[in-house]
């Protein structure tokens, strides 16, 4: 199987990794780079557990060739909170973070990562999103032990956190 050199932005740091042709994102990230935030539930892009951004744009790990991600800003659910604190300065953690503990939207934490990554995303393109925009943009995520109630209200919560920040 060929091997290659493939430069990746993750987390705003420009890692040089060698690769198998057919690695994924999520096999580098979590193998390669050490990165294991990023879950691998299901590697057939059903579970949302893998959800990182490439350029912005919320996209499954385990469906991405590394490849495909050479030259493209990655960010997983590590650089959540560094990505926030850019233009937060005061604020170590996105407001979904600190939401999702407070209202036990964490629970075995597998979707988690996933989850918060689809959120976030969300939060920056609508401030105020409605609980069918909540769910819409959850669809294709699975999580099998909070039954989303306390998802759906932890990010009610961040958002109206992340408008009293600014």
């Amino acid at each position: 199987m060929a091997e290659g050199f493939v430069a990746l932005t993750v987390n705003g740091s420009i890692q040089g990794v060698w690769v198998r042709e057919s690695a994924t994102l999520l096999q580098v990230l979590r193998e390669v780079l050490g990165l294991t935030g990023t879950k691998n539930g299901c590697e057939t892009g059903q579970c949302g557990s893998c959800t990182i951004w490439i350029d912005g744009a919320p996209r499954l790990a385990c469906l991405t060739p590394v490849g495909l991600a050479a030259g493209s800003q990655i960010t997983t659910v590590e650089g959540l909170g560094a990505w926030w604190q850019e233009s937060h300065p005061s604020s170590p953690y996105h407001p979904l973070q600190t939401a999702f503990v407070e209202f036990g939207a964490v629970q075995c934490g597998f979707c988690t990562p996933g989850m918060l990554m689809a959120a976030a995303a969300l939060l920056r393109d609508v401030k105020f999103p409605t609980v069918e925009e909540i769910r819409e943009r959850l669809a294709g995520h699975l999580c099998r032990c909070t039954g989303y109630e306390q998802i759906v209200r932890a990010i009610r919560e961040a958002a109206v956190a992340e408008v009293k920040e600014l």
